[in-house]
């Protein structure tokens, strides 16, 4: 009598848990397809892990040629808090924008809730924010958890939350 060979179904997923085929990781180049956001207001360089619908990490690499470092604070330059939390903010919308049917959609910014500066951002640093998505109610309003990290160390925390403009991206 033969043995039955068992039917094996293939892996489709990563070490993550995304499914095969789902992007990942995005360029600048390809978040400046998804964000209306531009020199000198694009705050992500790159996003280095996306799980769709959850989460996502992205990265700033913080120069002292950042057009805010002149004025804030001459002697001692260091990166504003408000653009550390508008950092966090486009990780999120990156998020947003590959929920189903959201493409081409922009959500601005709505408020903060919780916010807290634990250390300053300074040239030559790089600031890793992890953004992950906690609620959107009827496709308008998101509610979203974000922290951004130097070296491992917590720098900023806190709740953002979007709302759906009327703003379309090109």
């Amino acid at each position: 009598m033969a043995m039955s060979t068992p039917e094996v179904t293939p892996n489709l997923s990563d070490s993550n848990g995304n499914e095969a085929g789902v992007q990942t990781q995005f360029t600048i180049q390809e978040i400046s397809d998804l964000l209306p956001h531009r020199y000198p207001f694009a705050l992500v360089d790159r996003i280095i892990d996306f799980q769709p619908g959850k989460c996502a990490v992205g990265l700033k690499n913080v120069t002292i040629n950042e057009p805010f470092f002149p004025g804030h604070i001459p002697d001692r330059p260091i990166m504003p808090g408000v653009l550390i939390v508008e950092s966090m903010a486009q990780v999120g919308g990156v998020i947003l924008t590959q929920l189903p049917g959201m493409r081409g959609i922009f959500f601005a910014f709505a408020g903060i809730d919780g916010v807290r500066f634990r250390r300053p951002v300074v040239p030559g640093d790089q600031l890793i924010m992890t953004v992950e998505l906690q609620s959107f109610k009827l496709q308008r309003i998101a509610k979203m958890q974000g922290e951004a990290r130097v070296d491992g160390q917590l720098v900023c925390g806190g709740e953002m939350l979007f709302s759906l403009s009327d703003y379309a991206i090109r």
